[in-house]
């Protein structure tokens, strides 16, 4: 097989306190050097947390794995300093088709409007996002990124974690007062808390084949069902970087993984797909079985999961890493306003909370993904076929078309830090919901509005608010205003489109989390209001 990747090789070393046999004790340790562990060290490191990450390996994921980043991922990412160096290198698409035998029945539009700083969605292989992920982590001092050290154990009591760990210079011991659990779908930390991880498994399998190839498709997701090459299955087609396509085949339930994993058996089916005149090399072959599962709890006493290791989908609907990216979000500036005192320890359960529900959201959505790909009767498959039929010319029936319902947030309507609004309210920016971005003018530079929201809460106040202060005892709060061009407001809806997607009139007011969800929304500015939903939203 082919590569268009060379791997690095990160550098193991041995730490002072390791030398000096030295137990030394960490603010944060994260299990796990994948894009969720090392997204939480930068979201720490945002943060000014010293974090410590483990990792029993020394490079990047081998093959592509995660390849599909959706539009919120990437703003936080944006934050972090990573997601312009993604979208340059990745392909960023929003068109998806659907195709039922031979003839498409069916396209969708991922980001109808325009005036967005990030992409709907972008395809890049997982080995280029750990990369750029290591280097940004490499430029942070408050960043210890230890590799080819492996978690034996892990000991806990109401203060802090003991971990045993084993390093290429034997095994040492080291302290935690907070650890997050980033170590994928087979956690060996979950394992070692005796955590309940429980859901459904699927018995169908699928082959992933990463192609060299220069073609001529479009770059958007298409995806058949009971194509002419692939009979009584199902096909994902995907390009990527570097002239690279992922396909994804559909096996059945019988499938032997190393008989179908052999190129013997793949390159005949991509031939087929592709025509015998089209030449391709493979890069990467995979077979995947997949399930729906979820932790019993996302905190276990100081320790607190994220990712694959707290939630497992089905990879139709790019939810995986997407979703995991999400769980590091709401959890670091809750984690930090807990360090410092600001925040009392039970703040950190709403972590669980409103991350546990997105998951169910996830599973919910991933599992009818699946019945839908996957269907389990033969009066299920009589129904999905009616349905592709007769959305080709009826617009009711393109709403259960079901190749995969993209990633998109679950908003905390219901989280317990919400104040709930007060009064009838246009426009979908609710409370628990996660910002729109819009175009912004700030100080005469073009820019866009997620940039201008801070790292602690920011309140927003459409119109003016002249001498406007919120002041809460150790707690960042920023007082920003938003008006129409030729007004004297601190950022310029230079477009208008940032009134319209926050359903805004003069004296509308936002109060934003750190993490760029709506706290609460009212009609005017009322400082003691405010006050009530900052005590509200941290616990207090």
């Amino acid at each position: 097989m082919q590569s268009t990747y060379t791997y690095p090789q990160f550098d193991y070393r041995q730490s002072e306190a390791q030398r000096q046999g030295r137990v030394e004790r960490h603010p944060v340790v994260v299990i796990g050097a994948g894009p969720i562990g090392l997204t939480a060290a930068l979201e720490c490191a945002a943060r000014g947390l010293p974090v410590v990450v483990l990792d029993d390996n020394n490079t990047v994921s081998i093959g592509s794995r995660a390849v599909c980043y959706a539009k919120r991922p990437l703003e936080i990412w944006d934050r972090l300093g990573v997601a312009a160096r993604m979208v340059d290198k990745g392909v960023s698409w929003k068109v998806g088709k659907v195709f039922f035998e031979d003839r498409q029945v069916y396209s969708f539009d991922l980001l109808p409007e325009p005036a967005h700083k990030m992409p709907a969605m972008i395809n890049l292989q997982q080995y280029y996002l750990e990369q750029y992920l290591v280097e940004a982590c490499d430029r942070q001092p408050v960043i210890d990124l230890r590799w080819k050290h492996k978690l034996l154990s892990l000991h806990q009591d109401e203060t802090h974690a003991v971990l045993t760990v084993e390093t290429p210079d034997g095994v040492f011991r080291m302290e935690a007062d907070w650890v997050i659990a980033c170590d994928g779908a087979n956690s060996d930390t979950r394992k070692m808390l005796g955590a309940e991880f429980t859901g459904q498994f699927f018995q169908d399998r699928f082959l992933i084949a990463d192609v060299i190839m220069k073609a001529d498709f479009p770059t958007e997701r298409w995806f058949w069902f009971d194509p002419p090459f692939h009979r009584g299955q199902s096909v994902l087609l995907h390009k990527q970087c570097d002239n690279v396509w992922r396909i994804d085949f559909q096996l059945g339930w019988d499938a032997d993984p190393d008989e179908e994993k052999k190129p013997e058996k793949v390159i005949p089916r991509i031939q087929a797909m592709l025509g015998p005149d089209v030449e391709f090399e493979l890069e990467w072959v995979s077979v995947y079985q997949f399930a729906c599962r979820r932790i019993d709890n996302l905190r276990y006493q100081r320790v607190l999961f994220a990712g694959d290791a707290a939630h497992q989908v089905s990879p139709f609907g790019a939810r995986g890493a997407n979703t995991g990216v999400q769980d590091i979000d709401n959890l670091i500036w809750k984690l930090k306003l807990v360090i410092d005192g600001r925040a009392p320890l039970s703040f950190i359960d709403s972590y669980h909370e409103e991350r546990a529900f997105a998951a169910d959201d996830n599973l919910r959505q991933s599992t009818r993904s699946t019945d839908f790909i996957t269907p389990k009767s033969r009066a299920s498959k009589v129904l999905r076929d009616a349905v592709l039929v007769l959305a080709e010319s009826e617009p009711f029936a393109r709403t259960l078309v079901n190749s995969g319902r993209l990633s998109t947030p679950t908003p905390y309507l219901d989280s317990s830090l919400n104040t709930p609004d007060a009064g009838d309210f246009a426009g979908s920016m609710k409370p628990g919901t996660n910002c729109a971005d819009a175009p912004i003018t700030c100080k005469g530079q073009e820019g866009w509005l997620l940039n201008q929201l801070g790292d602690g809460f920011t309140v927003l106040v459409f119109g003016e608010a002249s001498g406007a202060a919120v002041v809460v005892p150790g707690v960042e709060v920023s007082v920003k205003t938003i008006g129409a061009p030729g007004s004297d407001a601190d950022l310029i809806d230079r477009e208008g489109l940032a009134a319209a997607r926050y359903g805004a009139r003069a004296g509308t007011t936002y109060l934003i989390r750190p993490d760029q969800h709506v706290a609460a929304r009212w009609k005017r500015f009322d400082a003691g209001q405010i006050q009530a939903a900052l005590a509200r939203c941290l616990c207090h």
